[in-house]
């Protein structure tokens, strides 16, 4: 895609600028408040958002809000960002200004960090009880690894993302990954999680799974892990998530199978006690997705009840219109 050449010195003019330069290097390592980077760049509020405004006005960056506070990323529009990147890889990271700059970023992200840990220290217990009842996390991220396969694609949504777990195992086959949870307090796991790994193609907003604030038609894969138990409305989730699928895309959703533990109900506000394969393959075909393949993972062994954790993926059936410069999930031949 091209754009005008008034368009293109617009575009210039407002990258052209010491303070708004810095600014993209930060937001190319992850999304920022305006505190954040009235801290690290050491001006006041009112100039950084004045800094904020021109670059969002450039379509440079994105802003989105989280409860009382705002975030700002790179923008969301792949030629902008893909300029925006390269723009920002040829400054140097040795220039005395910017390292000052990362070395109050990490400052950033490590009290990140403390407060992800706090909330984990608090709430462990009863996560931990939950995860004895089941297979480790490990054997079914293993699979799912498998499942989604090595080539890379374009875009992943992770809807109620909870500790970014799914957006850093894939984070090496997507450009662009967003996750989506209605838990502040999840997402500062999720953000110190993303920073600790390294990953900066990756974001976390605060949403609704029922309404969540991306564009539709949009990603090659989206994932709900471990969600859909705590949903009174569980089909109409996945209808939504079909809804921003792009055509051939790949929905996977992986929950527990049916089990009679109520006490997951009284204590841990499950309000499904599991799925079946035909509740699921009727929801995904009321979606308009086929379910391509199910997995069932056996409990743990031992003489108490334990949960059977299933995997379920689907695919968009729309087909996909052949991009060359879409390194996007395979096209589908016609029947």
């Amino acid at each position: 895609m091209h754009v005008s050449l008034d368009t293109m010195v617009d575009t210039l003019k407002a990258a052209a600028e010491s303070s708004r330069l810095r600014i993209l290097v930060l937001l190319s390592r992850g999304d920022l408040t305006v505190s954040d980077l009235t801290e690290i760049l050491g001006q006041s509020q009112p100039r950084v958002s004045r800094h904020l405004k021109l670059l969002l006005d450039a379509g440079l960056i994105g802003r989105y809000q989280e409860g009382s506070w705002a975030f700002f990323r790179l923008t969301d529009t792949d030629n902008s960002r893909d300029f925006v990147q390269r723009l920002v890889s040829g400054i140097s990271e040795g220039d005395p200004q910017v390292v000052r700059d990362l070395e109050r970023l990490a400052a950033v992200k490590r009290k990140r960090q403390d407060r992800a840990a706090e909330y984990f220290s608090e709430n462990a217990a009863s996560w931990d009880h939950i995860r004895s009842l089941h297979v480790p996390d490990r054997a079914v991220e293993a699979a799912l690894i498998k499942l989604v396969g090595k080539r890379p694609f374009q875009s992943m949504l992770d809807l109620g993302t909870g500790t970014g777990r799914l957006l850093e195992i894939f984070a090496p086959l997507y450009r662009r990954g967003v996750g989506i949870d209605m838990s502040r307090e999840m997402l500062t796991v999720a953000r110190a999680n993303l920073d600790k790994a390294g990953i900066a193609n990756a974001q976390v907003r605060q949403g609704d799974i029922f309404s969540p604030p991306v564009e539709r038609n949009a990603f090659d894969l989206v994932t709900i892990h471990q969600v859909l138990h705590y949903l009174d409305d569980p089909a109409r989730a996945i209808a939504e998530a079909a809804r921003l699928l792009r055509p051939s895309g790949r929905l996977i959703v992986v929950d527990f199978a049916p089990h009679n533990l109520e006490f997951l109900r009284d204590q841990h506000a499950h309000m499904r006690l599991g799925f079946s394969d035909r509740q699921m393959s009727d929801w995904f075909a009321e979606a308009g997705l086929d379910l391509e393949d199910s997995q069932e993972f056996e409990p743990r062994g031992g003489n108490e009840a334990r949960l059977t954790v299933k995997l379920w993926l689907g695919r968009d059936r729309r087909l996909q219109i052949a991009d060359p410069s879409n390194d996007s999930l395979p096209v589908r031949e016609t029947a």
